[in-house]
């Protein structure tokens, strides 16, 4: 298993209100006019799951299969050409503000993990730094 880490994001929202937002899907409507239209195609969700067609990858699902409220939610791959599993953490640092961490784990075959590696960290610390500048109201 390889695994990519985010840095660690600050975000000056509560965790319990950033968790609330990241563990039910639905809330994407507030950012969908941020998400790159070049870049992302069919980006459809509900409650507990997210689709995107992202070039050259193609079609990936994600759905909730855990949620420890008010600090972890874990996400596993219903399709994909890569299986992989998502933990999105979130820490309280004081009572009005919070910080955030992505973890990616993917089992990439030996051939694949030279080309891949570095578009997955680049990837991971993206959408970290997306999710960090929500308005998490």
């Amino acid at each position: 298993m390889s695994k990519f880490e985010s840095s660690i994001k600050q975000i000056p929202y509560p965790q319990a209100a950033v968790y609330r937002n990241l563990s039910d899907l639905s809330n994407l409507e507030k950012v969908r006019d941020r998400v790159p239209e070049d870049k992302v195609k069919d980006f459809s969700f509900d409650r507990d799951s997210v689709s995107l067609n992202v070039d050259p990858v193609g079609l990936i699902t994600l759905r909730i299969c855990d949620r420890e409220e008010p600090k972890c939610i874990k996400f596993e791959t219903a399709q994909s050409p890569l299986p992989f599993n998502l933990w999105i953490q979130v820490l309280p640092v004081t009572e009005t503000t919070s910080k955030m961490k992505l973890t990616l784990k993917a089992d990439i075959p030996f051939m694949l993990k030279g080309m891949v590696s570095g578009p997955l960290q680049d990837g991971v610390e993206k959408i970290a730094d997306a999710l960090a500048q929500i308005p998490y109201e």
